[in-house]
């Protein structure tokens, strides 16, 4: 049992490792005999779902407070977009092109932690998806500095490894997008969101929605690359057909550099979050 017990009750992390010197018996080896928080078999049952989604909630939740971490700087954006220097295997030119918002994105995550870490690293930290293209030039720049940075990776079919530059004791897995979301935006100071596809967009527009709708407080929301966005999205359109009101489209800027998103997020006038919308039974 271990010295820093809150209770009298037996430590199951005890018995755990008592269960496991049991006799090989016909009833030791059945699935019943098995500890019930051991029993892979039993946790991955449909009835167990809510408690698959509240360990998911709960085990990032209680490592960052471990690590102090108290807000950070969420980066989302595209797997696909790559390095400057490996822009020849671009599957398309515009993808090539591209390119040149990784080296942003590693230039905007090294400002910001060196930022953070002049008052200990815990406020601001990086957060990214933790794969490749974008998130992995997110998790580089805050290595360039020195500090820590965030992976929430997902389990996909065709996903890959972690990408090599999230700090290992903040890289975590998930089986629940929304639970995912759910740890990007609990903390988030800033959201900045860089070229990318379906995921992408998925991301930007519910945490958009959050913010048109009051759910969330308003925070910085930068969006890198204007060509792109308004070659891929047109937002005036949206607001000339009344499906989003003007003053929604005050909820983001524009960026296309680094510095000019830090200067953004030092200078951003805070707004309360919204409330008693006119007009509004749901998110718009």
């Amino acid at each position: 049992m271990r010295d820093d017990a809150r209770h009298p009750l037996r430590d199951a992390g005890a018995d755990r490792a008592k269960a496991q010197e049991v006799p090989d018996t016909p009833q030791t080896r059945a699935s019943a005999y098995r500890l019930a928080f051991t029993d892979g078999d039993f946790m991955c049952r449909d009835e167990l779902r809510p408690v698959r989604l509240q360990l998911e909630l709960l085990k990032p939740e209680l490592i960052l407070d471990a690590h102090g971490i108290t807000s950070t700087i969420v980066l989302f954006g595209g797997a696909r977009i790559p390095a400057p220097a490996e822009k020849h295997t671009a599957r398309t030119k515009t993808l090539a092109d591209l390119s040149r918002f990784y080296e942003e994105t590693r230039h905007f995550a090294r400002l910001m932690t060196e930022k953070s870490m002049e008052s200990g690293g815990q406020e601001n930290v990086i957060v990214t998806g933790g794969g490749p293209g974008v998130m992995e030039a997110g998790n580089r720049g805050a290595l360039d500095a020195g500090g820590r940075s965030i992976g929430l990776n997902i389990v996909l079919p065709h996903e890959q490894a972690p990408n090599e530059y999230v700090t290992p004791d903040l890289c975590f897995n998930f089986h629940y997008f929304a639970i995912r979301k759910m740890h990007f935006l609990m903390r988030a100071r800033a959201i900045c969101i860089f070229p990318g596809g379906f995921g992408t967009m998925d991301e930007m527009f519910e945490s958009l929605t959050l913010i048109q709708t009051g759910r969330m407080s308003r925070v910085p929301f930068l969006l890198f690359g204007r060509e792109f966005w308004e070659k891929i999205i047109n937002w005036d359109a949206l607001s000339d057909a009344g499906t989003i009101s003007e003053e929604d489209l005050d909820l983001f800027r524009f960026v296309e550099t680094a510095d000019e998103a830090m200067h953004l997020i030092e200078n951003w006038e805070t707004a309360p979050a919204r409330q008693n919308l006119p007009g509004r039974n749901g998110p718009g």
